[in-house]
């Protein structure tokens, strides 16, 4: 059987999006997906099935009230964003590294990246996530408040402890 992860953006954050983890993993099983695990609160998660973006957003909507953007992959493509980090060395400070993963493959090219970017950040853009290393973190990066305007299309960012945290679960 497949196995999926599922990225969810912008839920509880702020107070806004509420949507406890049960309820994400009864909206998972609701929508055809078998044993949902989940990674802290903001929206990880990782099952076997075949489940469709629409079916788990209108799954959300019905339980929570709202339809949070959805980022859906298989096993295998998520590997391959992860094994593709170009930064290998940025690993020790999770904080510093983050994957932008995209609904759909971008519209902007590597150098509107490269010239958006500050001095010390690093990017690289595929058609499946963009990578940055931020050594100032997000809030203090240049290009991570404008990336998604940039990209030209829907994306969630995960950092690297995260990405590691899904991995482990896919491997359990």
């Amino acid at each position: 059987m497949t196995s999926n992860v599922l990225l969810l953006r912008g839920i509880n954050v702020g107070g806004r999006g509420k949507l406890p983890m049960a309820e994400l993993r009864a909206a998972i099983e609701a929508a055809g997906g078998s044993d949902p695990r989940t990674y802290i609160q903001t929206g990880n998660a990782v099952f076997r099935g075949r489940v469709t973006e629409a079916a788990l957003s209108e799954e959300i909507e019905v339980r929570a009230g709202f339809r949070p953007r959805v980022v859906l992959l298989d096993a295998s493509a998520f590997a391959a964003i992860r094994q593709g980090n170009p930064f290998p060395d940025a690993t020790d400070d999770a904080k510093a590294l983050h994957f932008g993963f995209f609904a759909e493959p971008p519209v902007c090219t590597q150098a509107d990246l490269d010239a958006a970017r500050g001095e010390e950040e690093r990017v690289l853009l595929t058609s499946a996530a963009v990578y940055l290393h931020a050594p100032r973190h997000l809030s203090g990066s240049t290009l991570a408040p404008r990336l998604e305007g940039l990209v030209g299309v829907p994306l969630t960012m995960r950092n690297w402890r995260t990405v590691e945290a899904i991995a482990a679960l896919l491997d359990e």
